[in-house]
């Protein structure tokens, strides 16, 4: 008999630690001014400054192949923090929005960890040495980012944490991640991130994502982890 928590989503049995069995990533990583990303993080959280005055902010593209939650693109807007007013918690991640284009993972997401998915238009295409992936919500042009693709880097799957608010309330989220061809390369070469007419771009467009370069990119080809519980603070 298995001891593993479950949550019944749309009908199916999803049991944690949810696997990520395969996927592609890429990640693109800006400094931005530590004020404007606050104001964008719940208050029970506090940005973490890599410099005075500055935060890091990312965007995340997965394009998921075999998962528990399912085959599904996702774009990632997230910041580090730890829990307001304590300096000593662990760093982790705060995604201020997670779309999504499958229904079955935005529920589950939402009601298991309290990540901030939306169902919206996703769409992944590949080069021999780029990934792109394009985000349309509400009709309008959010973002399109071109990451760089390639390496042949390993890493074994790696504990983390991720902070979020379930029914307002913080939780702390475990999850392990690792992969094969990898690659870190430093600085923005062959990044390419265009912003579009919704708030969202708005949004980016006031921490300076469109005219600062990036501070680095990272790429996966074959993803793997897991989703462990959420913990109430």
């Amino acid at each position: 008999m298995s001891n593993q928590p479950e949550f019944t989503i749309q009908g199916k049995t999803v049991k944690i630690p949810a696997v990520v069995r395969d996927a592609s990533s890429g990640t693109v990583m800006y400094m931005v001014d530590a004020t404007a990303a606050q104001a964008l993080v719940p208050d029970a959280f506090e940005v973490v400054e890599a410099a005075p005055g500055q935060t890091q902010a990312t965007i995340v593209i997965v394009d998921y192949r075999d998962n528990d939650l399912g085959d599904y693109d996702e774009v990632g807007i997230i910041f580090f923090v730890r829990p307001k007013g304590q300096p000593d918690a662990e760093v982790g991640s705060y995604i201020y929005k997670l779309p999504v284009n499958q229904s079955f993972t935005c529920e589950a997401g939402f009601k298991i960890w309290g990540f901030p998915k939306t169902v919206e238009d996703i769409d992944f295409s590949y080069g021999d040495d780029h990934a792109t992936c394009k985000l349309v919500m509400d009709n309008k042009h959010v973002l399109t980012l071109t990451v760089p693709r390639g390496g042949d880097g390993a890493t074994e799957p790696a504990p983390a944490i991720g902070y979020t608010l379930i029914d307002g309330v913080p939780h702390q989220n475990e999850f392990t991640r690792g992969g094969t061809g990898e690659q870190a390369l430093p600085g923005g070469e062959g990044v390419v991130l265009e912003l579009g007419d919704h708030p969202l771009a708005d949004e980016l467009r006031s921490l300076g994502l469109e005219t600062e370069a990036p501070i680095l990119s990272a790429w996966t080809e074959h993803m793997n982890g897991s989703f462990g519980l959420s913990v109430k603070l």
